[in-house]
């Protein structure tokens, strides 16, 4: 696999033309697929799209998705796909940031990308999906902002650019140029752009179906992931399309949209994070069933409760398999190998073509067994963090990149997370793994959720915080949540308090975030922000 990925997405339609690539009302074949994604490229290159430029994607999960995000890496352009749980003020910044004259957007986030636009006027080109963005004319304070000698924005619609399109010549890009630029979070300062080029996301394709041992014209990926996260778009939208298999895309977190996506199209891997799983197990008993055809469940972005874990594989009857890794990484870096042997609380090796080590704060590599930041290098990991040296340059020790997770190596090579090193909470001098105590939290009755965060204090340096969420139907009894946590917990574990909450904060792709928590915390304590 040492083509670019619209190549070998060429090669998968080729050897596959008739078979099922994504499975929707109606069915797309690979040809069908192969067919409209180049109509879109020569509607880009039309419209004066150059091969290098950014053009923005900003869509739910659907064929229209994987339609576009092809179609602008054929035209040979890179693909910066948007959070659709983003404000307006932070998409304009990341057209901004990345240079975007072209936005594709849905109809359904027309509002949206109109309020967005407005603060981006570099975007000259934006394109509806599914129809009219209603951007036809810039209002009045668009357009002064525009230069006086540049054109006007054109306003297109997807359908009718791609009706209008004749073929042109394939762009041909290597496995060095830039194919995506994935935004990070931004939990500890501004967004940064991840740029994956092809050669990053190919090889790690390729390391994942192996480690899968995917059947091509068999397996089916069911994506209820957003495709703009790096899990998704890597594992459930390109692993498929470049190897035979099909996709089974779902727009929205629904069990329901889920079990019936499962069942019509006998979906056989399922890709999910923890707190999807936590409400999968609500699923009534006679939705069970349908969910014999899956083979496998992965479980990634977060670190899984065993108990969930545990819970999930008994009722169901379908592993799942814990993997990880940053978006900077393709994203995966290791995953428990579904022939076996699994180890509880583990991440896994390794998959192939990437190593991980544990290094100290200076990039010393560590014993096996001692704690340490992760570290990975390889041919999957990114080229640098978009007009950012410095940030970029912090990020290695040397060709090693940093992850920022706290972990350990046990003798057989096998990683484990402890957590992420900024949500280490340090009580009088003393250690605390807030995964640690999560764990401990979720075996007790009747909790849903928990999540474990630090709060200043002045005589212990930090204080546990536990936030907690309870099954439907339940409550917690937080004095005896206390005597459990006595029992299963180091006095310096102990959470001082604990949060009950109807609900987690959480991002698009369903993982708590830690740093809503401990804002919500500070806001609390009548802490001041600018």
């Amino acid at each position: 696999m040492s083509e670019s990925l619209s190549r070998l997405f060429r090669r998968a339609a080729e050897r596959w033309a008739d078979a099922p690539a994504v499975l929707t009302e109606p069915v797309w074949s690979y040809r069908r697929l192969d067919q409209t994604s180049d109509a879109v490229a020569a509607g880009l290159q039309r419209n004066g799209v150059e091969p290098g430029e950014r053009v923005a994607l900003l869509c739910p999960n659907g064929p229209e998705f994987v339609v576009a995000y092809l179609g602008i890496l054929k035209a040979g352009t890179i693909v910066v796909p948007i959070n659709l749980l983003l404000n307006p003020a932070a998409v304009a910044f990341q057209l901004r940031d990345c240079g975007c004259r072209t936005l594709m957007a849905h109809l359904a986030m027309a509002e949206t990308a109109r309020a967005a636009l407005a603060d981006a006027p570099g975007v000259q080109l934006r394109i509806g999906i599914g129809g009219d963005l209603g951007c036809n004319e810039p209002d009045v304070d668009e357009l002064e902002k525009l230069d006086a000698h540049a054109p006007r924005p054109n306003a297109l619609v997807m359908e009718a650019m791609v009706a209008e399109s004749a073929a042109t010549p394939e762009i041909k890009r290597s496995w060095s140029d830039d194919a995506v630029i994935l935004y990070t979070s931004g939990t500890t300062g501004r967004p940064k752009g991840a740029v994956l080029t092809h050669g990053n996301l190919a090889a790690n394709v390729q390391a994942v179906a192996e480690v899968l041992a995917l059947e091509p014209g068999r397996d089916r990926f069911l994506v209820v992931l957003p495709m703009f996260h790096a899990f998704a778009a890597t594992v459930g939208l390109l692993t498929p399309l470049l190897t035979g298999a099909a996709l089974i895309p779902v727009p929205r977190f629904d069990p329901q949209l889920i079990v019936e996506g499962i069942a019509k199209h006998r979906a056989t891997i399922f890709l999910g994070v923890p707190s999807l799983y936590t409400l999968l197990l609500r699923l009534p008993e006679e939705q069970i069933a349908a969910w014999s055809s899956v083979r496998l469940c992965i479980s990634g972005g977060a670190a899984m409760p065993q108990a969930v874990m545990e819970q999930f594989e008994q009722r169901f009857g379908v592993p799942i398999l814990e993997g990880d890794g940053p978006t900077e990484c393709g994203p995966v870096t290791a995953v428990n190998p579904p022939a076996g042997p699994r180890q509880p609380a583990s991440i896994g090796p390794p998959i192939p073509g990437v190593e991980m080590r544990i290094c100290d704060a200076d990039g010393n590599e560590l014993p096996n067994g001692e704690h340490g930041e992760v570290c990975v290098r390889g041919p999957s990991v990114m080229r640098g963090y978009w007009n950012l040296p410095e940030a970029t340059a912090e990020s290695f020790f040397g060709d090693w990149f940093r992850t920022g997770d706290l972990g350990r190596r046990d003798d057989a090579g096998w990683f484990y997370l402890v957590d992420r090193i900024k949500d280490l909470i340090i009580t009088n001098g003393m250690n605390v793994y807030p995964r640690i105590v999560e764990e401990a939290l979720m075996r007790y009755p009747g909790v849903a959720e928990a999540a474990v965060v630090g709060e200043p204090h002045p005589a212990h340096g930090e204080i546990v915080i536990a936030h907690l969420v309870a099954l439907p139907g339940q409550t917690i009894d937080v004095g005896n949540l206390k005597r459990w946590c006595r029992e299963h917990l180091g006095r310096h574990e102990q959470p001082r308090r604990i949060e009950l909450r109807d609900s987690m904060p959480k991002n698009a792709a369903g993982k708590i975030l830690k740093r809503e928590l401990r804002l919500s915390g500070e806001h609390e304590r009548g802490f001041a922000f600018s």
